[in-house]
């Protein structure tokens, strides 16, 4: 482990300056040609076998060790937010109206740093080491895509890793939890439609603007009074469009905001009650409302082993205690979940809090304010490194708090 960690020192320079690049050239949605090409440019000459997506700009490249054994996969996502970047860093965004606000920028030099790293120990593996360079996570399903194209097979992979930074976790901690670890992530959609008139006689009209109002918070209290609060359910409205004139009572009301889940069964309750409720607070007003449900990510559910792998692996590679155990999942969601539906692995965060800021005060991901510890980067390199070199060392099998080991599917 300390070898691990001096080689991730060693790379440190490489990978700030590849996070400070791809930083400054942020691209958004599926089609990520700049960042793509800074990746194929820093895995060139490293021996790997190295593919590109077909619909999609991923990168994959496979690291085959020195003798046979299993496939464990690392992701890294690539793709930056619709925002206008409001740091002062020096390698700030140069690109107006995106920016790189959630970390995928450092979480695709730490993946690079980790297959330098390895690539120099490929000898010592048994068996084969998948790196992901994912586009799309920011809502556009890249997970998805990539998994159609293969990600998962050939040589089929038997278990999948993967970190993402957090500015309000203490820099250079790890932490993880098995089962749920974040939340689906549906779009919902609210049309009330009723008469338009004159705003001085609405006993003429059927006003839909109190009704909307109402909605709204009818859906507050069925999420707290008909889904427990141990299956956690959050909806929200973010956004409403009605009339136009402060005289003219609309026809219609459109609202639209998220539905957020950590179980199935919590996300289907939640689906169909609030379809129920919406018509139903309509119809009582002799007006009409239909509810859209846009599916999003399902929720991101760590295999329990895996997970506890991964704090055993940080703990021997940090010290116990910059590791730790999430007590709650992350009501924000993930398509690293789509990857998790299908393969046993673990997602885990990255304290990456900047120096001189307490962790509850850091900007959070997706604020435009949002910077992060450039020295924390060693760490994740370092611990990419330690997660695939321990589960090929166990031939695919992940070992468990006592000592033991067994399939991480299991």
């Amino acid at each position: 482990m300390d070898d691990l960690l001096r080689a991730a020192s060693a790379v440190r320079d490489d990978v700030v300056r590849l996070y400070r690049r791809i930083h400054a050239q942020p691209e958004i949605g599926l089609q990520l040609p700049r960042t793509q090409a800074a990746v194929l440019e820093a895995l060139d000459g490293l021996g790997l076998e190295v593919r590109t997506g077909r619909t999609v700009s991923s990168v994959v490249a496979d690291l085959h060790g020195g003798g046979d054994g299993p496939t464990v996969l690392l992701r890294a996502d690539m793709d930056a937010l619709p925002l206008t970047e409001d740091t002062g860093l020096a390698h700030a965004s140069v690109v107006d109206g995106a920016m790189h606000a959630c970390g995928h920028d450092a979480h695709v030099a730490m993946l690079v740093g980790a297959v330098r790293v390895l690539a120099a120990r490929r000898d010592a593996l048994r068996g084969t080491v998948r790196f992901a360079f994912q586009p799309g996570e920011e809502g556009f399903h890249g997970a998805r895509a990539m998994i159609e194209e293969g990600l998962l097979d050939a040589p089929p992979v038997g278990a999948a890793f993967a970190l993402h930074v957090s500015p309000n976790l203490p820099s250079g901690s790890v932490w993880t939890r098995g089962g749920p670890i974040m939340a689906s992530a549906d779009t919902l959609r609210v049309t009330v439609t009723g008469r338009g008139g004159h705003a001085s006689t609405p006993h003429l009209a059927r006003d839909p603007v109190p009704v909307a109002a109402e909605i709204v918070l009818a859906i507050h209290s069925f999420v707290t009074r008909r889904v427990s609060a141990f299956d956690p359910v959050v909806a929200t409205i973010a956004h409403l469009d009605a009339g136009r004139a402060p005289n003219v009572i609309p026809e219609r009301v459109e609202m639209s905001g998220t539905l957020r889940a950590v179980s199935p069964g919590g996300r289907a309750l939640a689906t169909e009650g609030l379809g129920r409720l919406v018509a139903g607070i309509a119809d009582a007003h002799g007006m009409t409302a239909a509810l859209d449900v846009e599916p999003g990510y399902p929720p991101t559910v760590n295999d329990a082993a895996a997970a506890g792998f991964v704090l055993r692996v940080a703990a021997d590679l940090l010290g116990p205690r910059r590791t730790g155990t999430m007590p709650t999942p992350v009501m924000g969601a993930e398509d690293f979940s789509y990857v998790l539906e299908r393969r046993p692995g673990a997602l885990a965060f990255l304290g990456v809090c900047p120096p001189g800021t307490r962790p509850a005060d850091a900007h959070s991901c997706h604020s435009n304010r949002m910077v992060l510890d450039e020295e924390a980067l060693v760490t994740g390199v370092a611990l990419h490194c330690a997660l695939a070199t321990r589960h090929l060392a166990a031939g695919g099998r992940v070992e468990r708090l006592d000592g033991d080991a067994r399939p991480a599917a299991s």
